[in-house]
């Protein structure tokens, strides 16, 4: 029985980013793609007309200091021992999906785009603030997906 309560971690807040963001992409009408296993720099691919776009999924977390959603922009590999991060490049993936679960939101942008990011990107579901983050021009651009092959 589920717990009413309980802390998520990564690995699971990751899972239910790539369930949305699959399911997001079948309501579209796309052909999804999962590989088998975590040694892959993408997560998922879609099939457009037998060409095979990658797609990175990111989980947003809230950052309470900052009144924001936050998306890493490395990649995490973990050992028994230690975890390391490393930049993604250029051929990695094609297209970044970042997924805010709290909001049911999704920011879609090129891989240029996502590793143009120091480390982090910042994403605001708020209109408060006085500047707009960067990454906001990508919220809900699924029309990349199709322009990107």
């Amino acid at each position: 029985m589920p717990q009413s309560f309980f802390v998520m971690d990564t690995k699971l807040k990751a899972d239910i980013a790539e369930s949305a963001v699959t399911t997001e992409l079948l309501k579209r009408g796309y052909r999804v793609l999962h590989p088998v296993g975590d040694r892959l720099p993408y997560d998922i691919a879609v099939d457009i007309e037998g060409q095979l776009l990658r797609i990175q999924v990111k989980s947003a977390w809230y950052d309470a200091s900052k009144d924001l959603y936050t998306v890493d922009v490395r990649r995490t590999k973990t050992n028994r021992s230690r975890m390391l991060r490393f930049r993604y490049g250029a051929d990695d993936f094609d297209i970044a999906i970042l997924f805010v679960q709290e909001c049911g939101t999704f920011y879609i942008m090129p891989v240029d785009v996502f590793n143009s990011f120091k480390s982090g990107i910042s994403l605001t579901e708020s209109a408060k603030r006085q500047r707009c983050p960067r990454a906001n021009a990508y919220r809900d651009l699924w029309e990349l997906i199709d322009g990107d092959i």
